[in-house]
């Protein structure tokens, strides 16, 4: 079961997105550096359908991208979410932060519009490093998708 510690809406996660961001618990990609380890542990709330509702009933149109910070316990059950979103409201954007270095064949790349990959890695910078690791990719068609890494470089 996916749980939640909290939740934030961000402007520098998804590109021209004003985003609801789910961090969400039980990471076990633990990278060196990170700077969420309260994410590390099974702790928080369940994720679900109910709060999901609840998150954008809250917000409405304060936010137009949901994101899943996380989740990579439970790949599956990240798509499954992401898949409720996308019926259900349609106007939203839907993004997933993973920290793995690929995206897990576990889920349907086309339910979501952003995906971030890779593990923070200290000596190599976060995204806005032009020497990172991680990458975000856009989608552009059906399965298709773009790296858009560099709108976060200066």
């Amino acid at each position: 079961m996916l749980k939640f510690v909290n939740t934030g809406v961000v402007f520098q996660e998804i590109p021209d997105e004003v985003t609801l961001a789910i961090n969400i618990s039980n990471c076990p990609c633990r990278c060196p550096g990170c700077h969420s380890h309260y994410l590390w542990g099974d702790v928080g709330t369940p994720l679900n359908e109910q709060v999901l509702d609840d998150f954008i009933a809250e917000l409405g149109s304060d936010v137009t991208c949901i994101s899943f910070m996380g989740g990579d316990s439970e790949p599956r059950e990240v798509d499954r979410l992401a898949r409720y979103i996308r019926s259900r409201y349609a106007k939203y954007k839907i993004a997933w932060w993973s920290g793995r270095l690929r995206i897990t064949s576990e889920i349907d790349k086309r339910d979501f519009d952003y995906i971030k990959i890779g593990p923070y890695l200290r000596h190599l910078g976060p995204l806005k490093e032009r020497t990172t690791n991680q990458r975000l990719y856009k989608q552009i068609a059906d399965g298709q998708f773009e790296d858009i890494t560099s709108k976060f470089w200066k």
